[in-house]
């Protein structure tokens, strides 16, 4: 089976497998233009915290490849412009930011450097070309790494459960939560997984079941609200998620429901991991109390995915992207620099401090 490449580099262009039309339809589409960039990520065209990373670095090198501007200042007003608007295109995935960071930093040293020379925006444009492949080829050894991690953390679990989607889809290659999964199948591990079906928006049915299934991964999927009955039967080893944001002392921001999913594992005595790349651990953060919730339209409640209205015309809807798990649910934490476990706030910053 072939490696999924849900986002890269094609003819200087951005090019993504556009995930609203899984599990119907695998299609990539070729993106340059910033709103067009934007657009792919609020409504998830592109979805996954390191993925959104990897699209912007990509994304907005290739918007400024169709800038006419050749002088610095020009140019780097333009490239501010697009900065901004891609940089804040979601809020709670640090990835974005930490990407969006990287870039401009290529670009000011890339300037001060050719400042006066002839070229300097061709030299600028290589520059920020290299760090967003750098950024891609990254992110994909890191999920390879936070696999390996992770094969040694879950020991002899072999059947898992799942929230949303963190496998390959939410990055460049192999995914976070699901990379063991992936690793261990190149060594003929088999594991079974359990996908919750992750409303409103249908994640880990649309997606997980159908990279899992596509890769030939025994996978079943459930309702979210049997979950709970699922880990109280003993069915399952281990819960494996991804993350969006980690603060410093190990509250974790995910898909909505993986908070309550914890909580079931926490009570019935079933390992909970998160599987956090360290660009996701935002030590600026203190306490999942100031991580910035995105909310998003009750569209998604009442009327995506059905053929008619599911619900009163005029309902008021209540539709938060994400919750936080807090870290004393949280068994352990992979990252692909090693496995962090509690006291976070003395792990996490050993693991990430020296990024």
């Amino acid at each position: 089976m072939d490696r999924l490449e849900p986002v890269k580099m094609e003819n200087e262009k951005l090019v993504i497998l556009d995930q609203t039309l899984l599990p119907g339809e695998e299609k990539y589409i070729a993106l340059s233009g910033v709103g067009e960039i934007c657009d792919a990520i609020k409504r998830l065209k592109v979805r996954g915290a390191p993925a959104i990373g990897v699209a912007a670095a990509i994304g907005i090198y290739a918007s400024m490849r169709e800038s006419h501007a050749r002088d610095l200042t020009a140019f780097r007003s333009e490239y501010m412009e697009a900065h901004e608007k891609i940089r804040s295109a979601r809020p709670t995935a640090v990835n974005l930011m930490h990407a969006m960071d990287r870039m401009l930093g290529v670009l000011e040293r890339s300037a001060a450097e050719n400042e006066g020379r002839d070229g300097a925006v061709e030299n600028i444009l290589s520059a920020l070309r290299d760090e967003a492949v750098n950024i891609r080829e990254e992110d994909i050894a890191a999920c390879r790494a936070m696999g390996e991690h992770g094969l040694k953390a879950l020991g002899g679990s072999r059947t898992l459960l799942t929230h949303c989607n963190a496998g390959a889809l939410a990055t460049a290659g192999y995914g976070t939560a699901l990379s063991p999964v992936y690793v261990g199948q190149e060594r003929g591990i088999d594991f079974r997984v359990y996908a919750d079906e992750t409303r409103p928006l249908l994640q880990g049915a649309r997606l997980t079941a159908w990279e899992l299934a596509r890769a030939g991964i025994d996978v079943t999927l459930i309702c979210d609200n049997m979950a709970g009955a699922l880990l109280k039967s003993g069915a399952v080893d281990a819960v494996v998620v991804g993350c969006d944001r980690m603060a410093a002392n190990g509250d974790g921001a995910n898909k909505i429901g993986t908070m309550p999913l914890a909580a079931a594992a926490h009570q019935f005595g079933v390992p909970f991991y998160m599987f956090v790349p360290t660009t996701t651990i935002d030590l600026d953060t203190k306490t999942g109390a100031d991580i910035v919730i995105e909310q998003r339209s009750g569209d998604e409640i009442t009327g995506m995915w059905y053929e008619k209205p599911m619900a009163p015309d005029g309902v008021k809807t209540y539709n938060p992207a994400f919750d936080v798990t807090p870290a004393e649910f949280i068994t352990a934490v992979v990252t692909e620099r090693g496995t962090a476990y509690p006291p976070y706030e003395k792990s996490l910053k050993e693991i990430a401090g020296a990024r």
